[in-house]
């Protein structure tokens, strides 16, 4: 009996296995244990995959995240395009999450993550009492038969970020959240998955560019269906290459939403030179109605090329560059390379992006090091050239260092600054800059 019990611990793997599986055979080794140790076989990996089991299988896990930013800003504007409130002296609770899991069953399980601060209500609840508490994702992972992979809730659609097609911001178009449906199936180097949602951001990020955008700007979250297919080969380590595409369907009845309907493709891929030099492309184009385009381009396009060389290649940095195109109106993330993503007034280079059938472009070095398991810093430079009448070029810098106080408390000193010029026809001229000091918390 021991014997079948051995062949039995050769054969089984240990991290497909269900585990009520691991348990029997955990108890069929505990009672031959003596058999077993005269026989030189060895347990310790089945123990230690049961223990990880009951671990995930015990109850609720709970994490956090604290950011507490102090910022001085200053310049030329009226109001300041690095704070909140507009104000140059600027305190807040800029993040609070709370994150709440539970392994419900060895292919279940759910996910629930929620916020407070700046990022919560608009960037108005960073100040004194917190009031906004919201869920910013909330979802059950399941699997279904054939190896489906099934998610439903609140999540975020991001197929840029999902490949890591970008750092330090933002995605071109994307990184927003849907409730529904997700599905995932892989196929040996092929993996699919599709998304059907709703009742979120919809993607017209100008407002639909209709006559008056501030009236339905409730009525936008809500009146969209969004359809999303991403399709992905990966033949080895070193390269992937994929495409998708997001459908996104008025279906109200609501007058001003009316051809408001819009598509958005996308090709992508990455090559490794080496595990630390990779080269990565993204292109899009969208089909818009003519409730969004009013008038001006409707098949507008975007794309970015990235070369990004990690510090384990030059030793005493890393060092990300990139270059994006995108006509002005695409429908997508105007911002990419703002400073304060979650400030409601984020100051960025890309403020004064006009909606027109000119093309801006955009260029972004960031350098990030890591010095020793105490001290890191980054120093970020973009660029924009808006190729319009009356808009000047802008461009803008930064620096940071962080100290990791302990494994969970971190201080960081940052100084960024932007530069819009002083074109005849833009909202934002002059300089405007910030020193900000934050105290970072994970738990």
């Amino acid at each position: 009996m021991a014997s079948v019990v051995a062949r039995a611990l050769v054969a089984v793997d240990a991290e497909k296995a269900s585990k009520q599986d691991l348990e029997l055979l955990k108890k069929l080794v505990m009672e031959f244990k003596d058999e077993l140790d005269a026989l030189g076989v060895k347990v310790d990996k089945i123990d230690k995959r049961v223990a990880v089991l009951e671990d995930r299988l015990g109850g609720w896990k709970l994490s956090g995240q604290f950011w507490f930013d102090a910022n001085f800003a200053g310049g030329d504007q009226d109001s300041s395009s690095y704070t909140s409130n507009g104000l140059d002296t600027d305190f807040e609770k800029n993040r609070f999450r709370l994150t709440l899991t539970k392994q419900i069953s060895d292919t279940t399980s759910f996910y629930a993550q929620f916020r407070a601060g700046s990022e919560a209500s608009g960037g108005k609840s960073g100040y004194g009492d917190v009031d906004g508490f919201n869920i910013r994702q909330v979802y059950v992972d399941t699997v279904l038969p054939y190896g489906v992979g099934y998610r439903v809730g609140r999540f975020f659609l991001d197929f840029e970020g999902d490949h890591g097609l970008y750092v330090d911001n933002d995605a071109i178009f994307g990184d927003y959240r849907v409730d529904g449906f997700q599905f995932t199936k892989s196929w040996g180097t092929f993996s699919a998955k599709a998304v059907i949602g709703r009742n979120t951001f919809s993607g017209a990020y100008e407002g639909g560019r209709i006559d008056d955008p501030g009236v339905i700007s409730d009525l936008v979250n809500t009146s969209y269906m969004h359809y999303a297919l991403d399709l992905t080969w990966q033949p080895n380590e070193k390269f992937f290459i994929g495409a998708n595409g997001v459908w996104v369907k008025e279906d109200g009845d609501i007058a001003e939403l009316e051809d408001t309907d819009f598509n958005t493709y996308s090709i992508y891929a990455s090559y490794n030179f080496t595990p630390a030099i990779a080269l990565q492309g993204t292109y899009y184009f969208q089909d818009l109605d003519e409730g969004i385009a009013a008038g001006y381009e409707d098949s507008p396009k975007a794309w970015r090329a990235t070369l990004d060389v990690r510090q384990e290649a030059l030793k005493f940095t890393g060092l990300r560059f990139e270059y994006q195109q995108q006509d002005n109106t695409f429908n997508g993330v105007r911002d990419p390379y703002s400073f304060g993503v979650d400030s409601a007034n984020a100051a960025s280079i890309s403020q004064n992006m006009p909606w027109n059938d000119g093309t801006s472009k955009l260029f972004f070095i960031y350098a990030d090091q890591k010095w020793n398991d105490k001290w890191s810093s980054y120093l970020r430079y973009q660029q924009a050239d808006f190729d319009t009448e009356g808009l000047d070029d802008a461009k803008g810098y930064g620096v940071g260092v962080t100290y990791q106080y302990t494994p969970a408390v971190a201080f960081r000193l940052a100084y960024d600054q932007v530069d819009y010029g002083d074109g005849i026809a833009q909202e934002y001229n002059g300089k405007d800059h910030v020193f900000q000091f934050r105290t970072a918390i994970n738990f």
